[in-house]
């Protein structure tokens, strides 16, 4: 996948659907998540709390660093008719670090691979739907020595969020922290070097 940057929105908590088709039912569970590791825990205590559902199937979204991947399963429905659809919903609402389950009981009545697809997303897409989004940004730390006569300079530099002031730490030499978005870390060093302000980055 491309690079995406230092900027994606994610979900800020948990949100959860119930849909039901031709008797079946299709529990929709959406969570944040930072890593693999973090989702297959998840799932885990997912399918232990819904031990008795016919499949438990799933999708998930990271931005890991910058660079996009994805995966998903159909836990033993028809191939493409769960995981899929899943992340095709993750997709269309533009989430990054997000895990997506749906849990579904059987109710008898079988729904052929479209009917599958489009109760999976469903119930996918109204998960989503049931939180708050949130912004997320990649930063850049900026340590930075600020004479005295230049203090006011230092706090216009502040313009969140692609500017954030972490800390200030005053005495013989007065010591600004910012982070700094990704993106912008090169204008940000050359702003410095202009306003003749000593800088470490990390």
């Amino acid at each position: 996948m491309t690079a995406l940057h230092d900027h994606f929105r994610t979900l800020a908590d948990r949100g959860e659907s119930q849909v039901k088709v031709q008797r079946s039912l299709f529990l929709g569970i959406a969570l944040p998540l930072s890593t693999d590791e973090d989702f297959f825990g998840r799932l885990a205590g997912i399918q232990k709390q819904y031990f008795d559902a016919t499949h438990h199937c799933w999708a998930f979204r990271l931005f890991a660093e910058g660079e996009g991947r994805a995966r998903s399963s159909d836990a033993g429905e028809p191939g493409g008719s769960a995981g899929r659809p899943i992340l095709s919903a993750i997709e269309a609402a533009d989430l990054w670090d997000v895990g997506v389950m749906v849990v579904r009981y059987f109710g008898g009545v079988k729904l052929g691979t479209g009917g599958l697809g489009r109760a999976y997303r469903e119930a996918a897409a109204a998960a989503l739907a049931g939180t708050i989004v949130r912004d997320r940004y990649l930063y850049t730390r900026f340590t930075v020595a600020v004479p005295h006569v230049s203090i006011s300079s230092a706090y216009r530099l502040i313009d969140a969020p692609a500017v954030v002031l972490v800390h200030e730490r005053y005495g013989e030499t007065n010591e600004f922290a910012f982070d700094v978005r990704r993106s912008l870390v090169d204008a940000f060093a050359e702003d410095l070097r202009a306003k003749r302000l000593e800088f470490e980055k990390s």
